[in-house]
C-alpha cells in the first residue's frame, strides 16, 4: 500500500509540474489583447489609521473589470474596474452593513458602484513598473488618482485556456475629496491607502 501511495503521489506531482508554467516578466507584442479580471485571484484591500491605535484594514469582495492591453504602446492600454461598495468586508457583518449602506459612509443604495477608468498609462522602469492615471468615481464624486503598478508576469492560471497577466498596485488619496468626512475630528484619518493584487485572464468572448 505504501508503495502504491508513493506511486500515486509521484504521478500527481508530475501532472502538476507539467501544468505549471513559471510567470515570464518580459513584455512582448503577443500579450496584446483583451483580458477580463479574475475575481477569484483579485484582492482590493484598504487601510486607514484608526485613532492612532492601528492601521485598520478591510477589503471588497465583489470586483469586476476589463483590461485592453497594448504592451508596446502602454498609453493605448485601457483599464476599467467596478467595485460593489456593499461588498465591503471588515470581518464584522454588522459593521459591514453600516459602512456599506450608511449615508455617512459608502452609501451603496445611492451610489451602487465604485469605478476606476484609466486615462493615461506610462512606463517608469524597465518593462514591469508604471503609473496608471485614471478617474476614480466614489460617492458621486470623480477625482483623478494615480496607481503605482508592478507587472508581475504572464503565465497560466488553472482552469483558463489562455494567458493570464498578474499585477500589483498601490495608491493613496484623501477620503474627504469624495465627501467622506465622517469622524475626521475623532481621529479617523483622512488618507486612504489601497493595495491591489489582481490577475486578468485572456478574454475569448470579445
Amino acid at each position: 500500500m505504501r508503495i502504491f501511495n508513493i506511486f500515486v503521489l509521484s504521478i500527481f506531482t508530475i501532472l502538476l509540474t507539467a501544468c505549471y508554467t513559471p510567470p515570464k516578466i518580459q513584455v512582448t507584442q503577443d500579450l496584446s489583447g483583451n483580458y477580463v479580471l479574475d475575481p477569484a485571484h483579485t484582492s482590493i484591500v484598504w487601510k486607514i489609521k484608526h485613532a492612532g491605535l492601528s492601521n485598520y484594514t478591510a477589503r471588497f469582495d465583489t470586483v469586476s473589470g476589463i483590461l485592453n492591453f497594448d504592451p508596446k504602446n502602454p498609453q493605448n492600454s485601457e483599464v476599467n474596474i467596478s467595485i460593489d461598495p456593499s461588498s465591503v468586508n471588515t470581518g464584522d457583518a454588522d459593521f459591514d452593513h453600516t459602512i456599506g449602506q450608511g449615508r455617512q459612509y459608502f452609501n451603496a443604495p445611492q451610489y451602487p458602484h465604485i469605478t476606476f477608468i484609466s486615462t493615461d498609462i506610462t512606463i517608469t522602469g524597465g518593462d514591469n513598473t508604471g503609473l496608471i492615471i485614471g478617474d476614480l468615481s466614489f460617492r458621486g464624486v470623480t477625482k483623478q488618482i494615480t496607481l503605482n503598478v508592478t507587472f508581475n508576469g504572464v503565465g497560466k492560471s488553472f482552469g483558463h485556456k489562455g494567458k493570464t497577466l498578474g499585477f500589483s498596485a498601490i495608491t493613496q488619496f484623501n477620503r474627504s475629496d469624495f465627501g467622506l468626512s465622517y469622524r475626521l475630528n475623532f481621529g479617523i484619518n483622512d488618507e486612504i491607502t489601497l493595495f491591489i493584487e489582481t490577475e486578468f485572464n485572456e478574454n475569448f468572448n470579445g
